[in-house]
């Protein structure tokens, strides 16, 4: 995640705390998560919380309340008041042992939101020490969510732990990714020791499961070379999309340019899956990166105007 500042000054107990909420700067009670444990020696701490509204033709940021290094600028309109644009940044640039970062997205009814980041999350070397970020999405009915951070690059030696739990409403739509990187490509590097754990989860607000996968990957695991998994390819990613309209007709649409183009291209793969449930998901391994990215992009483009019914283009920050 993402542009490097200097962070906010520490209180004494050596938090950075902030609360903009209109009407109160008390925490907002649908969020439910408890505060992290606050300790240097261990990391850094951080929280940050987010909910959108609809207020007339506007989507606005109702409540931005953050703790420690994560921070989110100004909310844009680069479409037009219905969609609010909002950039999520870690000052410290990197995500080391010992750190946790929790990220919690509400968006209210019929509101629109646009979440990406300015970077990739760099995962250092962990010394043994785990790194963690748990993010939690929760979509009302009639609202849409784009989730678009850059992807994730797994540093040799890291300990990652990642947890995405997208809680959407019946009448929600929602498109999101995750894409991670194993050693830093362009130095040269490849990943040859540490580990990786990742999860996404899509439920309703009961509980109601809609999909789940869980990944848990040691640098010398067999999966990394083998056929059957990354078939020694470095970069990898899932798109997930939900909602009313993403039927199969969809995944026949993104089957069918995907068969037009990977026969042509020997830097990635990838296959679509249409799921019970108005669930869809895309899944990819590639060479590079920025392949990957640009395959993901391209399916976001086909699927946002048949899920959200509004045209999309490329985040000007994705290109700065």
């Amino acid at each position: 995640m993402f542009a490097t500042e200097y962070p906010a000054p520490l209180s004494s107990d050596g938090a950075a705390v902030r609360h903009d909420t209109p009407a109160a700067s008390a925490p907002d009670s649908r969020f439910t998560t408890s505060p992290p444990a606050l300790s240097h020696a261990a990391g850094w701490q951080a929280r940050l919380r987010l909910a959108f509204e609809r207020r007339g033709a506007r989507t606005v940021l109702s409540h931005r309340e953050h703790l420690g290094p994560l921070r989110v600028q100004k909310p844009l309109y680069p479409e037009g008041d219905a969609i609010c644009h909002t950039v999520v940044i870690h000052p410290p640039g990197g995500i080391a042992g010992g750190d946790s970062l929790q990220i919690e997205v509400e968006v209210g009814a019929a509101a629109h939101a646009v979440l990406t980041t300015p970077g990739a999350s760099k995962w250092y070397k962990s010394n043994q020490r785990r790194a963690q970020q748990q993010i939690v999405l929760r979509v009302a009915d009639g609202a849409c969510l784009d989730w678009l951070p850059q992807n994730n690059i797994v540093f040799d030696a890291a300990q990652a732990e990642l947890d995405t739990r997208i809680i959407l409403a019946p009448e929600a739509s929602v498109i999101g990714w995750e894409a991670t990187q194993l050693g830093r490509q362009v130095a040269g590097e490849r990943w040859r020791s540490g580990s990786l754990r990742a999860g996404t989860t899509l439920e309703r607000p009961d509980g109601t499961l809609l999909w789940t996968e869980r990944a848990v990957l040691t640098a010398d695991d067999p999966l990394r070379d083998g056929p059957q998994g990354l078939a020694g390819w470095p970069a990898f990613g899932t798109l997930w999309a939900c909602g009313p309209s993403c039927r199969d007709e969809a995944a026949r649409a993104l089957a069918e340019g995907l068969a037009a183009i990977l026969p042509y291209d020997d830097q990635l793969r990838a296959g679509v899956s249409a799921l019970p449930n108005g669930v869809l998901l895309i899944r990819v391994v590639a060479r590079e990166m920025e392949t990957l990215q640009r395959l993901l992009i391209a399916c976001w483009q086909q699927l946002r105007p048949v899920l959200q019914q509004v045209p999309a283009r490329p985040l000007r920050i994705w290109s700065t």
